[in-house]
């Protein structure tokens, strides 16, 4: 089986990065130049008619979304305990990747891209702040359920993945993040596990690759 992931650094492609990693599984990877628009070229949009990262190539054929593709990886590979065993946890972790993408994720989207959300002029800051707004409830939910605890459930699953992205990208727009506690205790386990260790240096490379190019 040949896997290639499309990946861009920062995006949330880093997810399906660090469960391959965790999988041990064998894959390659296709890094994508946001910055410059190339998931809206024409060769990438052949892949991913969405222009979005991630998308995992299985054998030639594309997958997209990442909760999918998370829950493709966990069952491809069930020696790596993605995902609870107990069906009723294993629903659960389901529903904590759904908000990561549904509830979280538009509201860094809101912070990157404001012009997405109005597009009248002045009106950036105030759609940022709004954002902010919700992106912090959000994160103080996830702050009282990890209270008490080193992962979402009883061990490392795909919901961790997911939601240390979320964090690290929303620290990225909000430096006070700092006030949630268990949150910034979840993310310094997570960077201290090999799979994201592995990811933030290929991270680095690719941006720098990126750098040299534009240089």
């Amino acid at each position: 089986m040949k896997l290639t992931l499309a990946y861009s650094p920062v995006a949330c492609s880093l997810v399906p990065y660090i469960l391959l990693t965790e999988a041990g599984a064998t894959f390659d990877t296709l890094p994508v130049n946001m910055g410059k628009g190339e998931h809206m070229g024409p060769d990438f949009l052949r892949l991913n008619p969405k222009g979005k990262v991630p998308a995992l190539v299985i054998d030639g054929a594309p997958l997209t979304e990442n909760v999918a593709i998370q829950l493709w990886i966990a069952r491809q590979f069930p020696q790596a305990k993605l995902m609870p065993v107990d069906e009723l946890a294993y629903a659960r972790a389901v529903s904590v990747m759904a908000w990561c993408a549904s509830g979280i994720h538009p509201k860094l989207t809101q912070q990157g891209r404001p012009e997405r959300y109005c597009d009248l002029p002045g009106t950036a800051d105030n759609v940022r702040a709004l954002g902010s707004h919700t992106l912090f409830e959000q994160f103080a939910i996830a702050d009282n359920m990890l209270a008490g605890r080193e992962w979402f459930f009883d061990h490392f699953t795909c919901a961790d993945a997911y939601f240390y992205w979320c964090f690290r990208r929303g620290a990225m727009f909000a430096p006070d993040v700092s006030v949630f506690k268990n949150c910034m205790a979840h993310r310094q386990r997570m960077e201290q596990r090999a799979s994201v260790q592995k990811l933030i240096a290929y991270e680095k490379k690719v941006e720098a690759d990126f750098a040299a190019a534009a240089a």
